[in-house]
């Protein structure tokens, strides 16, 4: 993080450098033309931050984009009104429909021209206010656009010296360690699993942990750059074939994450393997498969590789492997069959090609027209910005009209097109602006006498402010409020006293951050726990089509599909969770984030195992293309087992996604008596299981299961007897039907966990009540009935 820290500081202070040689030291045309240094400085601490030269050649056309956005219709609107006639009022409101306009269509624009335009629509009404009849109206918003060309320039010019930093060669670094980062994982889970007492295990354990946790922040540099890599493709097309293979890369190693989840999930349970199950040629056979591994996550990366020998041959049959020939004796022993199930799943994925890790999903041809623009997702985030922008302006305007711009300036480029903790942001936007300004004003008064210094006491300040952006206090929203108030200080001149200059913009500052929470709260009240609680019941709703279609005989592609939509509305309740944390509770009863974050784990768990389901499934499909017709008779016994407990566990999710969709339990029961219905509790037996009880559902299920597995077994060796041609891999049906045993039993322990959890989330909302959620179901059921 130092490395990082330090060049992206290196690289902004050499932009902000070029920015200040050429506005107090260049030639009397680029001061007649960049009329606004501040907002080159702007442009650059909104290109730079952690950039590479691809992101600055795209930032090229950024913002020109914004500029047409902004500066062709600002032109023709100071024609037809006339700068002398503008007031506070207009200018706000001129302001306000100029960043409707820009902001509207939310997908299609890139967040950095949004920023950019905003920024640019302040500095021109609000700056032709303030000098009214003075200002030109064509050369006005032409100052504005040169002012921003010379902050991408120094950008660009920064990335380039002394050496270009290439998304390319970030992808490929990231994607190198990434491949080393999984090669040492799998060598420390079966180091664990191989370990003979739990205190080495669990060692091992903690280590791959760390390790994975490090892997997610390689993933997330891999999704930052790989769109940045395309800019990088037309001046340097020699690495146009890198830029492939690194996309393929990022993506095969990510599709091996499922299968190291799932080994984690054995060793963490402190399961001890028994010496039983892994004598001396077993474990010999283990770290064959392991090398083999290893070798193929080489092949991945184009690293060294050593030569092939015959063990680590992927065309041999597992030895090891093939001594599995009969189910697990009792519901202990799975985990140690998940694990090997794991280790050859990891094996399939690292050796199939990488149009086969790719599932297609549903074609999309649904035509989008200038009218989808303006449905509500779209039409809110322009409204409240456009209004937040203009109320700052106006009222900047009114309290300091020389400063006012300085209100609508942080509105502007603070942008952001997703939904943000209000009050956090706030916060940290003005914490940030308040340290800049007042490490600006300490540089001003020690080297007052010194400009060249000044831009050199920079550089510690954005390395400060690089740890910002990386901090989970503070994030970017705080470095970059940071950054730019002590550039604005000490990259300029003849803005008058700075201490004068530091008290004006922090209170203009705080007015436009107050304009942006106060329209927040009046458009979109609904607090962050509530948007959580909605998610939490979306999620309920995803597990519910999920778990569905394991009993549908649906596609593989379906399945996958139905994954990704879960998967993908886990982490939008992460996100949420994490926004309703930092929110103020006010006159609220408090956000019950534990519970939310053990919901999201135990989701999160469930969302796996029944990922694993597939794959074994997808396992035993590929088998039973060489299965009779009566070997497929009896694994139908096994596909009702698995069915019941799907639908099981998706009639629960069913029944949580509409309990925690309550406001509270006293306004359920008000609604049964408004509406007169008196409910039956006869309603709930049926479609609302239960997994907890002294008798629990998913032990009668799991062992019923092995029982109709190892009728499995014996059909297929009585088949085998009767002199069938096609032959079976009788080791790679074990291991399917074993790990879907453990997927069982798992799945069954976090419905059980899940049950729990609910209802103390409910409890929590209702401290009053008696929780009792199947009494809870069967009223919803009667209400809706």
């Amino acid at each position: 993080m130092w490395r990082s820290c330090l060049a992206s500081a290196f690289r902004t202070a050499l932009a902000c450098t070029i920015v200040g040689s050429a506005t107090l030291y260049g030639p009397e045309w680029i001061l007649r033309h960049v009329g606004f240094p501040a907002f080159s400085y702007v442009t650059v601490i909104l290109i730079i931050n952690d950039a590479t030269l691809g992101d600055t050649l795209r930032a090229c056309w950024l913002a020109l984009y914004a500029t047409c956005q902004s500066v062709g219709p600002a032109i023709l609107t100071l024609r037809l009104i006339g700068p002398a006639r503008l007031s506070a009022a207009t200018t706000a409101l001129a302001a306000t429909l100029a960043a409707f306009v820009v902001v509207l269509p939310n997908s299609s624009t890139h967040l950095v021209a949004k920023r950019i335009a905003l920024g640019q629509i302040v500095l021109i009404y609000v700056i032709a206010y303030i000098k009214g009849a003075e200002t030109e109206p064509l050369m006005h918003p032409l100052q504005v656009a040169a002012s921003t060309a010379l902050g991408v320039i120094a950008c660009v010019l920064a990335l380039v010296v002394p050496l270009p930093r290439l998304a390319t060669c970030e992808v490929k670094q990231s994607s190198k360690e990434i491949g080393q980062n999984v090669t040492t994982r799998v060598k420390l889970y079966m180091k664990a699993f191989c370990a003979e007492d739990a205190t080495s295990a669990m060692a091992s354990v903690s280590q791959a942990r760390e390790l994975a946790r490090s892997s997610s922040k390689l993933y997330q540099t891999i999704k930052r750059y790989q769109p940045s890599m395309k800019w990088e493709r037309l001046p340097f097309k020699l690495w146009r074939w890198q830029n492939v293979n690194d996309n393929k890369k990022g993506d095969k190693l990510q599709s091996m994450e499922i299968a190291l989840r799932g080994m984690e999930m054995v060793l963490a349970s402190k399961y001890l393997i028994p010496a039983s199950l892994l004598p001396g040629e077993v474990k010999d056979g283990l770290k064959n498969i392991q090398e083999r591994v290893i070798l193929s996550i080489r092949r991945v990366n184009n690293s060294p590789q050593p030569s092939v020998t015959p063990e680590t041959d992927p065309e041999q049959p597992d030895e090891c492997l093939q001594t599995l020939q009969e189910i697990p004796g009792t519901p202990q022993d799975l985990p140690f069959y998940f694990f090997l199930f794991c280790l050859r799943l990891l094996e399939t994925i690292s050796m199939a090609k990488p149009e086969e890790n790719k599932v297609k999903g549903p074609a999309n041809s649904k035509s989008r027209s200038w009218i989808s623009d303006w449905d509500r997702k779209r039409v809110m985030p322009a409204l409240k910005l456009s209004l937040s922008l203009g109320l700052a302006i106006l009222l900047g305007s009114v309290y300091s009209k020389p400063n006012g711009y300085w209100a609508g300036l942080p509105v502007a480029i603070s942008f952001a097109a997703a939904r943000e903790a209000t009050f956090k942001v706030g916060n940290v936007k003005a914490q940030g602006t308040v340290i800049g300004t007042v490490y600006g004003v300490m540089g001003c008064f020690v080297f007052q006498r010194f400009l060249p210094v000044r831009f050199l006491s920079l550089l510690p300040w954005f390395i400060f402010s690089s740890l910002l952006s990386k901090s989970r206090m503070y994030g970017q929203a705080g470095g970059i409020s940071a950054a730019i108030g002590a550039v604005l200080i000490l990259g300029r001149k003849n803005f008058g006293q700075p201490s004068e200059f530091a008290i004006d913009r922090i209170i203009e500052t705080f007015i436009g951050l107050s304009c942006s929470i106060m329209v927040e709260l009046i458009f979109q009240p609904t607090r962050a726990a509530n948007v959580a609680k909605l998610e939490l019941s979306r999620s309920f709703h995803a597990l519910y089509e999920c778990a569905s279609l394991f009993g549908a005989k649906a596609s593989k592609a379906e399945i996958m599909e139905s994954q990704k939509k879960l998967k993908s509305h886990l982490n939008k309740l992460k996100k949420f969770t994490e926004e309703a944390q930092a929110e103020p509770s006010f006159w609220f009863s408090p956000f019950n984030v534990t519970c939310y974050e053990k919901l999201f784990k135990s989701l999160s768990k469930m969302a796996d195992l029944l990922q694993f389901s597939g794959h074994a499934i997808g396992f035993l499909g590929e088998q039973g293309k060489a299965k009779s017709s009566q070997c497929k008779e009896i694994l139908s016994d096994v596909d009702k087992d698995l069915k019941s407990l799907t639908e099981s566990i998706g009639l629960l999710a069913k029944s949580f996604e509409e309990i925690t969709l309550l406001k509270s339990l006293d306004a359920l029961e008000k609604a049964l008596i408004k509406n007169d219905i008196s409910w039956d509790i006869e309603l709930g037996k049926t479609p609302n299981p239960s997994f907890s009880g002294p008798a629990t559902e998913p032990e009668k299920i799991l062992e019923t299961y092995l029982q109709h597995c190892r009728g499995v077994m014996d059909g297929i060796f009585r088949v085998e007897e009767e002199g069938e041609e096609h032959k079976v891999d009788k080791s790679e049906v074990v291991l399917s039907l074993s790990a879907l045993g453990f997927c069982v039993e798992r799945m069954g322990k976090e419905a059980i966990e899940i049950e729990e959890i609910v209802k103390e989330v409910v409890q929590s909302e209702n401290p009053s009540s008696h929780v009792n959620l199947h009494e809870i179901s069967c009223k919803i059921r009667s209400l809706y009935k």
